[in-house]
Parts: structure tokens; sequence; C-alpha cells
């Protein structure tokens, strides 16, 4: 899967574009919220409906999105139907809980084919030549990365899903496979199978589990009790080993490595 490169356009005169805005937390979410929808198109691969989308506010103030509604998703046999939208804020919520910021704002609204989820874009930048190498490397940012998808049962972690932005900055995007209550992780991030996990995420693994209650308070709205039961029972397992499971080449690959 390519990466995605969207921009606004200037109407002024045809010539020029706008880069999207870089936007504090807080704010972004509440644009997602309330910001009309003024121009949709289909991003033309992956197996659900995803759509590239303008939104603008009262102020004027323009912003790219991911919206992928419900009505779009491919019925799987393996995770509840027309739940993948709602997984993809999930990952979000779990990523603001843990302060790794990992993955963009993400909000539950209606949009112009119903609910779903609507994700700020965020632009990818050059692929260099070490695009390969990097991913494949050991560095803290992709070990958050690895330790987050264990925690979130992420079974569709391909390199087209993770990217690194303008500024280098590392995200993960696409997490609708995501929140299994039962083993499902597939990754192309194999660089810690069977590492210890370093001590600084090891720390926030132990908040993350002393804030217990307000993680389940705010994932109650996207996943079941036996979905938000898992995470801790992963989370428990992470912290009593203090190590990276060993993964089967067999069954923790994702489908199409890129």
């Amino acid at each position: 899967m390519p990466d995605l490169f969207l921009e606004l356009r200037n109407d002024g005169n045809g010539d020029g574009t706008i880069p999207p805005a870089p936007l504090p937390e807080e704010e972004a979410l509440r644009l997602l919220e309330t910001a009309e929808f003024t121009a949709s198109k289909l991003i033309p691969w992956g197996s659900n409906y995803s759509f590239a989308v303008a939104l603008e506010t009262s102020e004027g103030r323009e912003q790219l999105a991911i919206y992928k509604p419900r009505a779009g998703e491919a019925p799987l046999y393996d995770f509840p139907e027309g739940t993948l939208y709602l997984r993809e804020r999930a990952a979000y919520l779990l990523s603001r809980h843990l302060g790794w910021d990992l993955v963009p704002p993400t909000v539950i609204r209606d949009g112009p084919h119903g609910i779903g989820s609507v994700q700020l874009y965020v632009e990818p930048g050059p692929d260099g030549h070490d695009s390969r190498r990097f991913w494949g490397s050991c560095r803290p940012e992709i070990e958050r990365l690895v330790l987050f998808d264990h925690l979130a049962n992420n079974a569709d972690r391909k390199i087209g899903h993770c990217l690194r932005d303008r500024n280098g900055k590392v995200w993960g995007i696409d997490h609708g496979l995501t929140f299994s209550r039962f083993p499902k992780l597939r990754t192309v991030l194999w660089q810690y199978v069977g590492a210890p996990i370093s001590p600084a995420l090891l720390a926030d693994l132990r908040r993350l589990r002393g804030n217990a209650g307000s993680l389940r308070r705010d994932l109650a709205s996207c996943l079941d009790h036996a979905e938000i039961d898992a995470i801790f029972a992963r989370l428990d397992r992470s912290l009593d080993t203090k190590t990276y499971p060993n993964l089967n080449p067999r069954r923790n690959v994702p489908y199409g490595w890129w």
C-alpha cells in the first residue's frame, strides 16, 4: 500500500497548495468533531471503504482527515460486524493514555456516509532509501510502536501502516483490526522478539495499570468488556515477563508484508 499524499489547493489562482497546518491535540479533536465536511474522495485501495476528506470550521480553518464509515466495512469472520471504526478510536485512546502520541487524533462522528471514525491526516515524509533499514532498527520510537501493537493485539501491522511525518516523527495508522479478545498479533516488526522490554516503557505500563479505571471508562464506548479485560491481561503479562513474546512466522506475519 503506497503512502497517501494529500493537499488542500488554493482556489484563488489554482497554482498553490496549502499544507496541512499542525494543530495542538485538543484543538485537533474539536475540529474533527465539529468541522463541516467540504470534500470527500474514495481512497482507491484497502478492503474497506476509506475516504480522504476536507474539513472546514466556521472560522474558515481547513484540515485534511481520513474518514472510515461503518457502512463501508467488509464483514469479517473474526471481528464483530460494524466495529472496525470503533477500534480506530480505541487505538487512539490507548496511545493517549500511554502518553506515547503514536496514533493521530481520532473521533467518532457522522459523515457523508454515516457514522464512522475521522482521523487527522498526517502527511508522510519523503520515503528515502533507508526506509527498510529504519523500520528494521531498534529505536525507542519503534519499540513503543511494537509494544503498543502487543497491547492492542494488532492483527495487521504492515509497513504501509507505519509512517514518519515530515519532521521524522513515527506514527501508526490503520487500526481497525485490533483489540480482539483472542490472540491475533500479526506484524512486520520482529526486531524485538524475545527481547527485554526497556525500563522506561515498563514504567509507562505500570502507570497505565495504576490508572486502569480511567482507561476502562474511555474504552467502554468502543470495545466490549471481554475485549477490555483482554487488554489488561496482555498488559499484566508484559509486566510479569518484562519480555516481548516469541512469535511464530507461520501465524504472526500479516497478509501482504508491505
